[in-house]
């Protein structure tokens, strides 16, 4: 499975970006895709995940701002991330799991500017 992300960049303090991230290569219908992030210095955490089936799971510093979809025909997943604040800067990774396995896409990099 490979995953390709995209959409991070640079915004001000309550602004908004969308990212995508595509999978590709050997998918299993039963699967959970989502968002984990990493700011420097700190671990990863998570941001959001979302199962094939729709159901969806929020980290708490996200909780009402930050909205997660996906297309299983497109086989995308997307992040939409409103009110951005400075504490959301980090590199965004997109994340796979089905039968037992896990992959990762290269991060794509959120700046927020106070």
């Amino acid at each position: 499975v490979q995953l390709q992300a995209s959409g991070g960049g640079l915004v001000q303090a309550g602004g908004s970006l969308t990212l995508s991230c595509v999978a590709s290569g050997d998918i299993f219908r039963g699967n959970v895709m989502g968002w984990y992030r990493q700011a420097p210095g700190k671990q990863r955490e998570l941001v959001a995940t979302i199962t094939s089936g729709g159901n969806f799971n929020y980290g708490d510093s996200v909780k009402g701002r930050f909205t997660i979809s996906r297309d299983n025909a497109k086989r995308t997943i997307y992040l939409r991330m409103n009110s951005l604040k400075p504490e959301d800067t980090g590199d965004y990774y997109c994340s796979y799991a089905a039968l037992g396995y896990a992959y990762w896409g290269q991060g794509t990099q959120v700046t927020v500017s106070s």
